[in-house]
């Protein structure tokens, strides 16, 4: 395994933060900008995948109102992030803990999920982008 360029490596950091933000702040297309447009996001807390741009925007909707309606701010936190060269030059893989953090208005902030993210990573002319996300929940 080759060692991933530390530019590679602050790259995929920015975006996981733009993600993180964008989705926090209802910010659903831009949230599925970071995801190619055949992007994917698989996980076991939604019934199905979303893949694509616009079913990857209306997932960001639908949690976002969500949110909303509960009256609960959610933060989207990701640590651990460790980024390891691809099958290509223009591919990564990256794994990282994912823990979402709610606070409801007035109260104090629980931990909703903890979570591991696999994510296959491709270069673009816009920059790295999500191709296929893998979440797997904690037991």
């Amino acid at each position: 395994m080759s060692e991933v360029p530390i530019e590679d490596v602050l790259a995929v950091h920015q975006l996981y933060g733009r993600q993180s933000h964008a989705i926090d702040s209802g910010q659903a297309a831009r949230w599925a900008a970071t995801f190619t447009p055949d992007g994917e996001f698989v996980s076991p807390s939604y019934p199905e995948p979303a893949v694509g741009t616009a079913a990857l925007t209306a997932f960001a909707e639908r949690f976002h109102a969500g949110c909303a309606e509960s009256g609960e701010r959610l933060r989207h936190v990701v640590s651990t992030v460790e980024v390891r060269s691809g099958q290509t030059a223009d591919a990564l893989r990256a794994l990282a803990y994912l823990q979402i953090v709610g606070t409801p208005e007035g109260g104090s902030p629980r931990l909703h999920r903890l979570t591991v993210l696999d994510d296959e990573l491709v270069r673009t002319t816009g920059g790295w982008r999500v191709r296929r996300r893998t979440v797997h929940r904690e037991p």
